[in-house]
């Protein structure tokens, strides 16, 4: 079963999510997900692994994966991960292991879709293989 089917399994709306070149999440005006209220994401314990990932990002180029670090001005969490390295590396680790999960389950044509994406308030941290295991 794929992400968005387990969403919808679990209660998710299918109004919930669009097709910009690959299904995603919705967003607010203001670039939050649709299923964030009151700054608390609505389905933590069966959140995307994109949405694991935290303030991490990627794209793809060949058989690597670029993984960003977004700027504290869009993902608040970045000061505090800054400021804590342990929580920092878990995060980092926890990254890794479902940006690359996600990554072995998309179609060329939704990475193609994803690479696409302008996201420039962010800093390149790593490139990892693609198709590598992080455990």
């Amino acid at each position: 079963m794929n992400c968005h089917q387990r969403l919808i399994t679990a209660g998710v709306s299918p109004t919930a999510f669009e097709t910009l070149g690959y299904r995603r999440l919705r967003t607010h005006p203001d670039h939050t997900c649709i299923l964030m209220k009151d700054s608390m994401c609505l389905i933590h314990a069966i959140k995307p692994e994109t949405c694991r990932a935290g303030p991490f990002t990627f794209d793809v180029d060949g058989d690597m994966i670029r993984i960003f670090l977004k700027h504290a001005s869009v993902c608040p969490v970045v000061t505090l991960l800054k400021e804590v390295p342990e929580a920092y590396g878990q995060q980092f680790d926890l990254a890794l292991k479902n940006i690359s999960n996600l990554v072995d389950h998309l179609t060329d044509e939704e990475i193609d879709a994803i690479n696409r994406i302008d996201e420039p308030d962010t800093d390149l941290v790593v490139a990892i293989p693609r198709g590598h295991r992080y455990v």
